[in-house]
């Protein structure tokens, strides 16, 4: 339930551009993400800074569209949070001494330490890639096409990778014989 609530924005984003344009879609994830955090609020569910920051990013690229009539801004905002992401974990490391993902998933999954150093510098890499694609699909090709790549292609990306991690990690974690 919380990944299809945290992909309601998205959705909503998707099918506005589909009935409407750009701009009425971007408005329409705006709100939608203003609401889902008040939604957390209300109810009294903890919202995890990245969640504040990703508000943050698309009220202001999205209110920069919006006031400006000009879909670049909303086209930057993935490879923005991409770039937040990459740098929180690669900062995490390097200036805070702190692996960010140990600490996400420590509690739930076991990992030798360099395996915990691997993961969070391929999620860094994996965020910094997807940065990267972002902006090629949004300078290379039309709206339409950004959209769903934006929609569907970053999603799919996600979801492959998380489970070739998933099965990198399950190999870890065999017992030794």
């Amino acid at each position: 339930m919380k990944l299809l609530f945290d992909f309601l924005p998205i959705a909503l984003f998707f099918v506005a551009f589909k009935l409407y344009d750009i701009y009425v879609a971007t408005a329409t994830a705006v709100v939608a993400s203003l609401v889902q955090i008040v939604w957390m609020r209300v109810r009294g569910r903890p919202i995890e800074p990245m969640q504040w920051i990703s508000l943050a990013i698309i009220v202001v690229f999205g209110g920069l569209t919006l006031l400006l009539r000009d879909e670049t801004f909303i086209k930057w905002k993935p490879t923005v949070l991409y770039l937040v992401f990459a740098a929180t974990l690669a900062g995490g490391r390097l200036i805070g001494g702190r692996n960010l993902m140990q600490a996400l998933m420590g509690s739930q999954i076991e990992l030798p330490t360099e395996r915990w150093t691997q993961l969070n510098w391929a999620w860094t890499l994996f965020f910094a890639v997807m940065a990267v694609a972002n902006l090629a699909v949004a300078y290379g090709f039309s709206t339409e096409i950004w959209v769903q790549f934006k929609v569907f292609g970053t999603l799919g990306l996600t979801l492959l990778f998380v489970l070739l991690q998933a099965f990198w990690i399950s190999r870890a974690m065999e017992p030794q014989k």
